[in-house]
């Protein structure tokens, strides 16, 4: 029997924001039950750290570059691949999505639709009440006599019942429940923890600024933001009081407080309607958040671990093993062929990501799966990230950066093209990226050997067209 598919992406979640992967000032109990009933993945990268480069990327199983799906506010998504919900669609599965899908720019108009395979598309960009029409979630609030323009005046005291990301879990629950005899696939695609950080008062509430951590900080960061300030970024350096970080975090905090809260409800309504034992339930994210780390809020140019990694959990059938995280490093180019080989179908030779459904049942099964385990070795000794003109240089000074990462087991590159310099983080020894080595002699080489992966890397990303099948 082919699983149902129950995929929760949210916008902008760090990858330490999961209260049993490690952070003990927030509160996500219902994720933190995937956590216990499946497999976690603690290093999963980005391929971009942008929505909709990140989203064309993870929804074709190929780089946002090979797919020309590259910036943010692009006016057609492109159809250079087709979209894994389309090949689930033709397949049989009955696909429906609530939120933003985001392969186009949407601010003022209602995204374009190509070729998606959903039969119920419920679009909500984002909360805001900046389209006359098509905005489903504006005209859910309507049709029970409320105003988002005026209850936009006021974000924090929006019921939570009524807020966005609620919506995108009762729609959920809506498609889930109907009658049908195939699989069917959900994608659930709220816009929170995504700025402008406004959760409902009830959930700002639980949070006290002052317990906080606060970002991770030293005064080197604003020298090396400085240098970095050629690079697009939607803001400049700053310290974390000039930005109120710690406020941010507890509403940052609040909003995935929320989000969680909505993924029980969704997992409620599997149980109540019989229907867990044979749905796959995804919980991800489409790319991480500064959150003033080193000197920057928000997102653009850069590569810190915030920005571009993200929590990635997987629970339910198919998946055998339970409480266990994997450490070995994985992209988001991965969930493509996850989902098609879950479904029983052939993976295309075009795709870029590899299938984790092996890591499902990996015979090494206890509660975490080291670094230099095998099956972890087995999987990816790299991962990548591109930002090729990803805010387009029309508004708030963007020039148009171009650059690339390239992380392995150890080290992670850097490169601004165009620009003399770069960054090189040795994560074993500078987890928290304070020391960049890019001008390091004692790791000239290391630098060399990783420009010259990095390079091959980029490369062979290039989608040359259809497969020879002759030589001339």
């Amino acid at each position: 029997m082919k699983p149902n598919i129950l995929w929760i992406c949210t916008d902008q979640q760090r990858f330490d924001t999961v209260a049993s992967l490690g952070n003990p000032h927030i509160r996500t109990p219902r994720i933190d039950g995937l956590v216990a009933s499946g497999l976690a993945f603690t290093h999963a990268y980005c391929q971009s750290p942008i929505c909709t480069p990140s989203r064309s990327s993870f929804l074709t199983g190929m780089y946002p570059s090979t797919v020309h799906g590259c910036a943010n506010g692009n006016d057609t998504w492109d159809d250079a691949a087709p979209l894994v919900t389309r090949l689930l669609a033709d397949a049989g599965y009955d696909c429906g999505l609530a939120g933003k899908l985001h392969l186009a720019g949407a601010h003022g108009r209602v995204e374009p639709r190509g070729d998606d395979g959903y039969r119920v598309f419920k679009w909500s960009h984002d909360p805001r009440d900046q389209w006359p029409d098509g905005h489903a979630y504006k005209a859910w609030l309507a049709e029970k006599g409320y105003d988002l323009g005026g209850m936009r005046q006021d974000p924090a005291s929006i019921p939570p019942d009524l807020h966005q990301t609620s919506w995108c879990a009762t729609e959920a629950i809506s498609f889930v429940e109907e009658e049908r005899k195939g699989p069917w696939l959900m994608s659930v695609n709220m816009f929170d923890p995504h700025a402008p950080f406004d959760p409902p008062q009830a959930y700002a509430d639980r949070y006290d600024p002052a317990t906080l951590p606060g970002p991770l900080f030293r005064e080197s960061d604003l020298e090396n933001q400085e240098r970095l300030s050629g690079v697009d970024f939607q803001n400049k350096g700053r310290t974390p009081e000039e930005m109120d970080a710690q406020d941010t975090q507890a509403k940052y905090y609040a909003m995935i407080e929320l989000v969680d809260y909505n993924v029980g409800r969704m997992l409620d309504a599997l149980e109540e309607s019989g229907q867990k034992d044979n749905t796959l339930v995804i919980f991800m994210s489409d790319h991480g958040e500064t959150l003033g780390d080193h000197g920057l809020m928000l997102k653009g140019c850069r590569f810190n671990e915030g920005l571009v990694r993200v929590p990635l959990i997987v629970s339910g059938a198919g998946v055998e093993v339970s409480g266990r995280r994997h450490d070995g490093l994985v992209e988001l180019t991965d969930i493509a062929p996850t989902l098609l080989e879950s479904a029983g179908l052939d993976i295309p030779e075009r795709m870029q990501g590899r299938s984790l459904l092996p890591l499902f049942s990996d015979p090494a099964n206890h509660e975490s799966v080291p670094a230099n385990h095998e099956s972890v070795r087995a999987h990816r000794d790299s991962v990548r990230c591109e930002y090729y003109r990803a805010l387009p240089p029309v508004k708030d000074g963007m020039v148009g950066s171009y650059a690339t990462m390239y992380r392995d087991q150890r080290y992670k590159l850097c490169v601004y093209h165009g620009h003399d310099f770069g960054e090189l983080y040795d994560l074993e020894c500078d987890p928290e990226e304070f020391e960049n080595l890019w001008e390091s002699e004692p790791h000239r080489d290391v630098r060399m050997d990783l420009m010259k992966r990095s390079f091959d890397a980029t490369a062979l990303a290039v989608d040359y067209g259809p497969k020879q099948t002759t030589m001339f």
